[in-house]
This record gives C-alpha cells, structure tokens and sequence, in this order.
C-alpha cells in the first residue's frame, strides 16, 4: 500500500468515526485525486472530457452515500476504485452508442436554431421558489446574481462543492417546472 493509499485510508477511518475535519479533508482529497483516473477511465471507454467533473461529483456522491459498505479493516484503494469503476461504467451506459462528429464542417449547410422564448423574470421568480432553500438560494446568487461558485460558497457558508451539487440539482428541478408548465 503506498503512503497516498494509507493516508486516505487513515481520514477514511476517521471520517466514518465521526471525525467532521477529517471527511471534509477526506473530500478534498479525493476530489483532487479522482480527476486524473477518472479522466484516464473515462478515455478508456470513450467518453467526452466535458463529462469528467459529473463524473467525479457522481463518485464522491457514492463515496457519501456507501461509507457503511466500506470495510476499515481494508486499504480505501480497491473500494474506491471499484466505485469508479462502476460510476464510469453507468456513464458509459447512460449516454449509449453514439458518434461524435464535430459540426464544424456542417456549419454551413445546418440550418440555424430557432431561439427558445426564455421565461420571465416573474416566472423565473416563481420557479426559484418553488426550490429547496440551499437549491434556491445557489440558484439565485449564480444564475440570477452572477455570483462565482467560490463567492457563493463564501457568502453561503457551504463547500464549493456542495454549491455545485446544490446548482446542478436546483437547474434540474427548474428544468423539470418549466417543461411541466410549458405542456
């Protein structure tokens, strides 16, 4: 096991102890180490670069979500890995076979895109409300105040991280209204 694997290891301990600190280091960690073999799978199996942040936010996710599952008696390397594994595979699963061709040499001959009417203010307004408080109060500072994720994670109190899930989940469910509304 190298000294990387046995610190992981250690916060993971720690982090399932109870240790606040420590799973918030864990996190941190983790997030900075996942990029490059996330990366590296996601290659392997052809999926796009741009699909590499979800990805990673989809494995720390799991990481949350089976802490239980996960053995102290054992080094954190192979859960993880599996755990990657697994997401990188769904992902490959989730977008199916399909080719990429770059547009660029079709731009002339495609036809423009219609524009979308964009929802109100007023509209925007009432959806907004319609969400969970962090959802909404994200939602609000980056899409409709232009506040950054790290001023927002500032202003709000909450990791940068938890204000992209809190983001991404928020334009979900605001998706989800105004495709509703629009039927």
């Amino acid at each position: 096991m190298s000294a990387r694997d046995e610190d992981l290891t250690a916060l993971m301990r720690a982090a399932v102890g109870g240790d606040a600190a420590a799973y918030r280091d864990l996190l941190r960690t983790l997030t900075k180490s996942l990029r490059p073999s996330v990366r590296a799978a996601c290659a392997r199996v052809g999926l796009p670069a741009a699909d590499v942040e979800d990805m990673v936010q989809d494995v720390l996710l799991a990481v949350h979500l089976k802490l239980h599952t996960w053995d102290p008696t054992l080094s954190l390397g192979p859960w993880l890995n599996a755990i990657v594994r697994h997401k990188v595979i769904d992902g490959f699963r989730r977008r199916g076979r399909r080719d990429e061709v770059p547009i660029e040499d079709f731009l002339e001959i495609l036809p423009a895109e219609q524009a979308e009417a964009a929802p109100s203010r007023e509209a925007l307004e009432r959806y907004t409300e319609a969400l969970a408080g962090n959802q909404r109060e994200v939602v609000r500072a980056i899409g409709m105040n232009g506040l950054s994720i790290t001023q927002t994670s500032a202003k709000l109190g909450m990791s940068e991280g938890a204000v992209r899930v809190a983001l991404r989940r928020g334009l979900a469910t605001l998706a989800r209204l105004y495709r509703s509304a629009e039927s």
